[in-house]
């Protein structure tokens, strides 16, 4: 298999079987540490916008973003989907992933959905390479407010202008939108969104969360503030939705920053020591 050439940019990496568009910002992997951006459940690579830009210029870091399987210019998803997909996508997806970019060292950031096969990799996969966690928005169980927003969006999807909004953006706009609200949607889904990752935490998360988050409370970050053994930083953004790197970019950058060169002070302290 080819190396993965940090410098082109953008393009296609295969892992586990999957053709999978990313973007690569920043430094490559070897020269600085690598946050991995994780999208949320409509999300994509190009639907981070200028944010991973902004992030590799803020922290120094490398920053890749991907399109997970049925989203962006990725592959087309198989309907319908595995209702622990974000389990799947931890497990299976992501370790290939990290393995075909070179990743050596770095974080995981997630947003929503991503946020939630964040913990699940931390969770569940022994990888020293990944040092800690930032979590947007993270889903550890559904709530009423959020599953009402869901049912909104089935809607604006079926009769509004949402399925031609977003397909401007997803190859496979159906693969990408079913896949994900037939699966919130599905009256087992709950069962399936297990937080039982959080339990097996080892390494330093930073939560942030938007007071006016309309898909869910703060009970999401107490959940994971009052289970996790390593340390948790918690960010609360006042005026701010369900996505805190548009809502409030500065304040969300700030937090990243501060929370990279306390990672980098202990890796520091670490090799000394050694």
């Amino acid at each position: 298999m080819m190396a993965f050439d940090w410098s082109n940019r953008s393009g296609q990496v295969l892992a586990a079987g999957q053709a999978l568009e990313n973007a690569t910002f920043g430094p490559a992997p070897g020269q600085a540490p690598t946050i991995v951006l994780l999208h949320e459940g409509l999300g994509c690579t190009a639907l981070w916008r200028d944010f991973p830009q902004a992030l590799a210029e803020a922290t120094g870091w490398g920053v890749f973003a991907y399109s997970r399987q049925g989203y962006g210019q990725s592959e087309a998803a198989p309907l319908p989907r595995p209702l622990d997909y974000m389990k799947r996508e931890a497990q299976v997806v992501l370790p290939a992933l990290l393995d075909a970019i070179g990743f050596e060292n770095g974080v995981l950031m997630g947003h929503s959905d991503g946020a939630t096969i964040a913990t699940e990799y931390a969770g569940g996969v022994e990888d020293f390479r990944v040092r800690g966690l930032i979590l947007m928005a993270p889903h550890f169980f559904t709530e009423a407010m959020g599953l009402a927003e869901i049912a909104k969006a089935k809607e604006a999807y079926d009769t509004g202008d949402l399925r031609a909004r977003l397909a401007k953006y997803h190859a496979h706009v159906d693969s990408a939108f079913r896949g994900w609200n037939d699966s919130w949607l599905h009256p087992d889904f709950n069962a399936a969104l297990t937080s039982d990752a959080i339990d097996y935490l080892r390494i330093p998360a930073l939560v942030i969360q938007g007071r006016e988050d309309q898909y869910g409370t703060l009970a999401q970050v107490e959940e994971i503030e009052t289970r996790s053994y390593a340390p948790v930083d918690v960010v609360v953004i006042d005026e701010c939705r369900h996505a805190p790197q548009f809502d409030q970019p500065q304040a969300v950058l700030d937090a990243v920053v501060d929370f990279a060169l306390r990672l980098g002070r202990i890796e520091a302290a670490q090799v000394e020591v050694a």
